[in-house]
């Protein structure tokens, strides 16, 4: 693995308009180790993964392409970001990789995104359900009813609809990996809508464990803390992006690579005595649950 330290804070004051490009981030997230192999763990599975194209999502799916799968990307417009990961995915790694774009916040979207990869790769064996959105609001009274709807439209309603559809084709043996985060846990001040819908998965994640659990589809999810991503740079001020991650016990924001990690696991059986649990890479804070 990949060794990080405090020395890699970011440091640099920027900011985007969402959803933010990985690519003009300085610096750039650490997304892969070449000098880690893959070892079959995924060898034929079909992995769906939602915002793969930057960030955790991004790392999860090179990962993923690493041990062997086939993977589906879903995104909604950051299109040089999804094809640099499609190229890495396909030219450095040998595996297949679908692109699908548009908004999971829509029903129809989700739907029509699993019809998809259905008609193509005719199986989906991992469910990573991980795109999600912010909006930094410090009162109660500015987060509107246009943001409250989009934000559970998008963090929490596309878990439902695409759980439930993508049911329809996995199989026995199959995960589904909810992204959910450290503010589900200990709440946020400044992001109290997001953190609503991260609390929402968890109890999501746990119920729909032990609906099937009989059927042999496993279901957990991962709760990052501070991660170095688009949507950090895109969420908040310049100055705040610059201090990201130094609160943490290890000093540091995360890399996606070092939650990647913990999608793995999830997905492949080196975690089969495990469903309804919840792994927490957030840089030592400690976390009931």
């Amino acid at each position: 693995m990949k060794k990080f330290s405090s020395k890699q804070k970011v440091k640099i004051e920027q900011s985007q308009a969402p959803p933010g490009k990985e690519y003009k981030m300085i610096p750039t997230p650490v997304f892969d180790d070449k000098k880690i192999k893959g070892s079959g763990k995924l060898k034929n599975k079909v992995a769906f993964i939602t915002g793969g194209d930057s960030g955790i999502g991004k790392a999860t799916a090179i990962l993923f392409a690493k041990e062997g799968a086939t993977i589906v990307i879903v995104y909604l417009n950051e299109h040089k970001d999804a094809k640099d990961t499609k190229k890495i995915i396909e030219e450095e790694y040998g595996q297949n990789c679908l692109l699908i774009s548009g908004d999971i916040g829509k029903e129809k979207f989700c739907l029509q995104a699993i019809s998809e990869t259905i008609k193509k790769y005719k199986k989906i064996d991992i469910l990573v359900n991980n795109a999600g959105i912010q909006y930094e609001q410090k009162k109660l009274g500015a987060i509107s009813s246009k943001q409250l709807q989009k934000t559970f439209e998008t963090n929490l309603y596309a878990q439902f609809w695409l759980s439930r559809e993508a049911l329809k084709y996995i199989p026995k043996g199959g995960a589904i990996i909810n992204t959910t985060s450290i503010t589900a846990y200990r709440g946020s001040y400044h992001l109290m809508d997001y953190a609503a819908t991260k609390g929402a998965i968890v109890s999501f994640t746990r119920s729909l464990s032990a609906n099937l659990a009989d059927k042999g589809i496993r279901v957990n999810a991962v709760a990052p803390g501070p991660i170095w991503t688009p949507l950090i740079v895109s969420s908040f001020d310049p100055k705040k992006v610059s201090e990201f991650g130094k609160n943490t016990p290890m000093k540091r924001a995360g890399q996606p690579l070092e939650v990647a990690t913990c999608f793995l696991f999830l997905a492949c059986d080196d975690s089969s005595y495990m469903t309804g649990q919840v792994l927490h890479p957030n840089g030592g804070e400690i976390i009931n649950g």
